[in-house]
């Protein structure tokens, strides 16, 4: 009887170890499937988050890359007098009216003054044309002046009165000869037939410009006509016994 009973005790203490034996794998297999399962999905995370970084990054350096390509071909595009002529007169477009601003503020006479506020309206309106055009040819124009035409305005900006009315006036007649002459030969063989159009609806009104340059540069006329006067005089006496 003694025995029966250790044995059956002994049986139980078997089955209860078995029992929790059980009991411990299935508790350690569950945490190893929970860790696993956590880092499978650490994992996708991460490797998701570095996929849409790496995408955001390689589309906005794709936009930009896109971008300057753009630009890129559609200057390439042009013929090198188109490219010059392009940056050329957007640059000297938005000198003249830094220049129109100060003769209306720093300007002693009217005519001075009308001119100045003439030189913002209408260069103002080219260089919007311009810049439209430029734009639909994927082609960024420059939106502040460059050291060589910061110059001329800086040049001006310290002068007032008379002394400006002189020095804009001579300003005005030299650079609307060259703007007259630029805009002539790109109405005429210019590649570009947009940039050739622009040129020739803007020759009309620089040639404007130009005549009333030449009526604020009266002195000068005259002194050249005085000096041609005296040359042929001299000439003359020279020729005498």
């Amino acid at each position: 009887m003694n025995n029966r009973q250790l044995i059956k005790h002994a049986h139980i203490w078997i089955l209860a170890v078995l029992i929790a034996c059980g009991l411990v794998a299935i508790v350690v297999k569950g945490g190893v499937a929970i860790q696993n399962q956590n880092s499978n999905q650490n994992g996708n995370s991460n490797s998701n988050s570095n996929s849409n970084t790496q995408n955001r990054n390689a589309n906005r350096s794709g936009n930009r890359n896109s971008g300057a390509t753009g630009e890129q071909a559609g200057m390439s595009a042009m013929s090198s007098q188109d490219r010059n002529f392009l940056m050329d007169a957007a640059m000297g477009g938005m000198m003249e009216v830094e220049l129109g601003r100060l003769a209306v503020q720093n300007g002693a006479s009217d005519a001075v003054k009308q001119f100045g506020q003439r030189m913002v309206d209408d260069h103002s309106k080219a260089n919007t044309e311009l810049m439209s055009l430029a734009t639909s040819k994927g082609i960024t124009l420059p939106t502040e002046l460059d050291e060589k035409h910061r110059a001329h305005v800086t040049k001006l900006s310290g002068k007032t009165g008379a002394d400006f009315d002189r020095d804009y006036s001579k300003m005005m007649l030299s650079d609307h000869n060259k703007d007259v002459s630029a805009f002539e030969k790109q109405s005429t063989k210019g590649a570009d037939p947009d940039l050739k159009a622009f040129a020739t609806r803007t020759l009309p009104t620089l040639q404007e410009h130009l005549q009333m340059a030449k009526a604020l540069n009266p002195g000068n006329r005259g002194g050249n006509s005085n000096s041609n006067m005296s040359n042929r005089n001299n000439n003359g006496n020279s020729n005498r016994p």
